[in-house]
């Protein structure tokens, strides 16, 4: 099953930082665990909206040139506040080191300008058809997707970012 924990990307620099946003709402299913009486974002799930927010800066970074962008390894993370429902988890990822096959980025959330959580991320990208040529097909139908899916996400907050679906498509 697969989940998005971003909303909305608001800001978006390619090859350098990503601004994007998750609102937490009380009928969120994960909440009625976690917990019944005091329900608060798991810190896992504050940790998969960054490395979401940051695989989509990675993505339009190289124009989707591979279909996938995978969490490889989180660095130094501190959880500092909780996200309650009502809340917005502001996710800000810069581009630390970018090579031939990984990216990583300094990476934070915060819930009105207060830090909820920061860590050094470490993403891997490839595509399947790399190591069996015969899935090219789900290369290409994966970034697709993705490309559909980033259409519906990314909402610049200003008029002067051009950074856009122009170069997605």
């Amino acid at each position: 099953m697969r989940f998005s924990l971003i909303d909305r990307i608001v800001e978006l620099q390619p090859g350098k930082r990503i601004v994007a946003q998750k609102s937490l709402a009380l009928g969120e299913d994960y909440l009625q665990d976690h917990f019944p009486q005091f329900p608060v974002m798991p810190g896992v799930l504050m940790l998969e909206s960054m490395s979401q927010a940051s695989a989509w800066l990675v993505r339009k970074s190289e124009n989707f040139s591979s279909s996938l962008v995978l969490l490889r390894e989180a660095r130094n993370v501190k959880y500092a506040k909780f996200v309650e429902p009502g809340e917005v988890l502001v996710v800000t990822a810069e581009i630390v080191k970018h090579d031939s096959s990984t990216t990583q980025l300094k990476v934070s959330g915060c819930v009105n300008g207060v830090d909820a959580v920061r860590a050094r991320l470490v993403l891997e990208r490839f595509n399947q058809s790399d190591s069996d040529p015969g899935c090219q097909g789900i290369d290409q139908y994966t970034r697709w997707r993705m490309i559909e899916e980033f259409k519906q996400i990314y909402h610049p907050s200003n008029s002067s970012n051009t950074t856009g679906l122009q170069a997605a498509g």
